[in-house]
């Protein structure tokens, strides 16, 4: 009998890791670990490692992490996120997501890039990292370095898309419709903001001011009268509402504010990004599966790989035999498939598992980093022109 596939989403402690090699429980072992691990490409004179990078890289810009030492699965139980047919087929459930969502928006707004974000970037301009796999959806990396090629395997907050006609709408603009048609919510987002409520990155404090805050900007006021809550309709299907199988035209019905009404059937805007049970786009997919294939070696950053689509690109590096670093606070999924199978003895050039914050570790290493011989070679040898081929390749795949 088959296995059964792991619980999504998998909310369980992970085992802790085993630190490999053994010298990389410190700061300096750990630098030392993965500068071993970026000259075994550079050997071979192929600077080519792609880095994926999950929720824990962007703790330190003070976003909620999933399942990290204070990630939403550890102190929030009770916490599941929305599943995408639900969001598709309940009204009410829309109602309950788009409330949240823009309690939480600000937040998430305010938010930067940390030191992590720009150390891959420096990784990048040495000649060390081509590209950027991300499960985030908060930007950040393609805000930190934007000549570094990223694919954003799970989306991005920054727009709202139509599931009808595909049309993306900024999520500012978004945000603003939603103010107009819920001024009660936007008077009481106001008095939060000016509470400091969601100012503080501590979720205990915020939960002693009323407020759960998860990953993705979703903030939780426990007994709020979500059902009051309204949205707007797709701008272009309100305009021209899509025809549908049978030749005739989608409903898009709207009150007299511009809210959708539930006896819609077409026009309903969502994140752009991938919910749970939704499929990613077949070109995201494929480019993210190419880039694997082009490595020389994968650099996994701030992911227990509990997702199945980031798992899956790193057993793929696995299976191609190219070496594998692993940072990040807890346990990862089947670890052991990763690492079982290392010789003791090795240094780090063919595979490293960190447990290490990426804010602490990351910045420590590119300045290591720069002062290595070998490292000032590569950047030395570092096509610019190839990378900005490369660049526009992936923004050609991307479309």
């Amino acid at each position: 009998m088959r296995k059964p596939y792991m619980r999504i989403p998998y909310t369980d402690v992970l085992a802790s890791p085993t630190i490999i090699p053994k010298t990389a429980t410190t700061l300096s072992g750990a630098i030392e670990a993965l500068q071993e691990f970026f000259k075994a490409p550079l050997a071979k004179g192929s600077p080519s490692t792609v880095v994926l990078s999950g929720a824990g890289i962007s703790v330190a810009s003070g976003l909620a992490d999933y399942r990290g030492p204070h990630g939403t699965y550890r102190v929030n139980k009770t916490y599941r996120p929305i599943y995408y047919n639900e969001f598709i087929q309940n009204h009410e459930a829309r109602k309950r997501y788009w409330a949240r969502s823009f309690l939480g928006w600000t937040t998430l707004l305010r938010a930067k890039p940390n030191a992590g974000h720009y150390a891959v970037k420096h990784l990048g301009d040495i000649g060390l990292v081509r590209s950027v796999i991300t499960q985030n959806v908060d930007s950040f990396h393609p805000k930190a370095h934007p000549q570094l090629p990223t694919i954003e395997l799970h989306g991005y907050l920054r727009s709202c898309v139509c599931t009808s006609c595909h049309e993306e709408l900024p999520r500012d603009t978004f945000q603003n419709e939603l103010a107009r048609l819920n001024p009660a919510w936007a008077a009481f987002l106001q008095e939060i903001l000016a509470s400091g409520a969601l100012d503080t990155e501590n979720p205990e404090e915020r939960r002693a001011k009323g407020l759960r805050t998860n990953p993705d900007g979703d903030v939780d006021l426990p007994d709020a009268p979500y059902t009051t809550f309204r949205y707007p309709a797709c701008p272009r299907c309100l305009t021209a509402p899509p025809i549908v199988a049978d030749g005739s035209r989608a409903k898009v019905e709207v009150d007299a504010d511009g809210a959708l009404k539930s006896t819609s059937t077409a026009g309903i805007l969502k994140p752009a990004v991938i919910m749970f049970g939704e499929n990613i786009r077949a070109p995201v997919k494929l480019a993210a599966e190419q880039a694997i294939e082009d490595a020389g070696s994968l650099l996994v950053l701030g992911t227990s790989l509990a997702t199945y689509s980031a798992w899956r690109l790193a057993k793929r590096a696995k299976d191609r035999g190219i070496p594998i670093a692993m940072v990040n606070l807890g346990g990862v999924r089947g670890e052991d498939a990763f690492f079982g199978d290392l010789d003791p003895s090795q240094k780090g050039d063919r595979g490293a598992r960190v447990e290490l914050s990426t804010d602490e570790l990351l910045p420590a290493l590119v300045e290591q980093l720069r002062h290595s011989s070998s490292i000032r070679t590569a950047q030395k040898d570092h096509d610019h022109s190839a990378e900005q081929h490369r660049a526009s390749v992936f923004k050609d795949m991307m479309s």
